[in-house]
C-alpha cells in the first residue's frame, strides 16, 4: 500500500471542535480551534489559532505587542501573506507562506508580532495558523531558542492528487527538519478535488483541522472548513476532497504529554507555582525586553487558578 491510497477504511471521529471566532478589530478574526470545552489538547498541542483570511488595506496591519510565554513552543505558519517577528533573544524574522517560525520559550521569552512597514504601506493579505506545544517537563525550563525554516527545506509528499508537506516533527516516513522536543507531527496537506488520502495512525492522539474547502470522511460524514475532527485512538482514515472542488487539512497530533498541564494566558507549565511566578514577573517586569520594541501588553485580570489540562 502506498502513502497516497485510495484504500477504503472506515474513518473513526472522536470529537467535532466548531471553534469560536473573535473579531480582534477592522473585521479581523481568529478561530480558536484548541483549547476548547470538548477537547484541551491533542498530543502535545495545547493551542490552535486560525487567523484569517483577512485583506488589509494600504496602512492597515496586525500590531501583537511584545508579551510573555513559558513552557512552550510556538508555531508559526502562513498560507498568504507576511508577518514580522522580533523576541528577547534580538531575533527579527519575516515569515512567510509555506516557512517555519518555531520559538522555544522554555524557561522564559517574549516576542512581538507586527506587520512590517513596507508590507503595510502597501497592504497585504494574511492567513495562518499557529499553534502552542506544551514541552516536556524535562525541557519545560530550558533556555529559550528561536528557529526559522524556509518553505524549501521541508519534506514534500506528492501523488494521487495529494501534496503533503511535513512542517514538524516526523510522519508518512518523513521528518522535517524543525527542532522538536517531543514526538508529534504537524503537516500542511492540499486535496485537489476528488482526491483521496488515507491517514495511518501513527500516534496515540491525532486531529485534522479543515482549512478551506469540504472534506469527506465517508460514513462520518462532511466537514467543511474551520472545524477540527479529533479522530479515535487507532483510527486508520480516509480524506476525500469532493468532486469540485479541493480541500485543505491542517494535521497534528502526537504522543500524549509526560503528565497534566496548566494554562493561564501565554503560561503554560506542569507547576500550578511556576505559573504564578510568571504572572509576578511579567507584572514587574523582570522578563528579558524585546530590542527595538516599547510596548508591552500588561497581564490581563486572571480570577481563579490556572486550567488543569486536559
Amino acid at each position: 500500500m502506498s502513502t497516497f491510497d485510495q484504500g477504503n477504511h472506515e474513518s473513526g471521529v472522536e470529537t467535532i471542535v466548531v471553534p469560536r471566532t473573535h473579531d480582534l478589530g477592522g473585521g479581523f478574526e481568529v478561530r480558536r480551534a484548541l483549547p476548547h470545552k470538548d477537547r484541551r489538547m491533542v498530543g502535545p498541542f495545547v493551542f490552535l489559532d486560525q487567523m484569517g483570511p483577512h485583506v488589509f488595506h494600504a496602512g492597515e496591519g496586525i500590531d501583537v505587542r511584545p508579551h510573555p510565554h513559558i513552557g512552550l513552543a510556538t508555531v508559526t505558519y502562513l498560507l498568504d501573506g507576511q508577518i514580522r517577528h522580533r523576541d528577547s533573544l534580538g531575533t527579527v524574522q519575516d515569515i512567510k507562506p509555506g516557512e517555519v517560525n518555531w520559538m522555544t520559550a522554555g524557561k522564559g521569552i517574549v516576542h512581538s508580532e507586527r506587520t512590517g512597514p513596507d508590507v503595510r504601506a502597501a497592504g497585504s493579505n494574511l492567513f495562518g495558523l499557529q499553534c502552542w506545544v506544551a514541552l516536556p517537563q524535562a525541557q519545560e525550563e530550558c533556555d529559550p531558542a528561536f528557529s526559522h525554516t524556509g518553505a524549501g527545506d521541508l519534506p514534500i509528499l506528492d501523488g494521487d492528487g495529494a501534496t503533503a508537506r511535513i512542517i514538524a516533527g516526523s510522519y508518512f516516513g518523513k521528518t522535517s527538519p524543525v527542532p522538536v522536543q517531543s514526538p508529534l507531527f504537524y503537516v500542511d496537506l492540499a486535496l485537489q478535488p476528488g482526491a483521496r488520502l488515507t491517514l495511518p495512525a501513527e500516534y496515540p492522539e491525532q486531529a485534522l483541522y479543515v482549512v478551506d474547502g469540504t472534506l469527506d470522511l465517508g460514513r462520518d460524514g462532511r466537514f467543511e472548513q474551520g472545524q477540527l475532527l479529533v479522530l479515535k485512538p487507532g483510527a486508520v482514515v480516509t480524506l476525500a476532497a469532493t468532486a469540485n472542488r479541493g480541500a485543505r487539512v491542517m494535521l497534528l497530533g502526537g504522543e500524549p504529554m509526560d503528565g497534566p498541564r496548566y494554562l493561564t494566558w501565554n503560561f503554560v507549565s506542569s507547576s500550578v507555582d511556576r505559573i504564578e511566578q510568571a504572572k509576578e514577573d511579567w507584572k514587574a517586569q523582570r522578563f528579558p525586553h524585546v530590542p527595538g520594541e516599547t510596548e508591552f501588553i500588561p497581564l490581563p485580570d486572571l480570577p481563579g487558578r490556572p486550567v488543569r489540562y486536559p
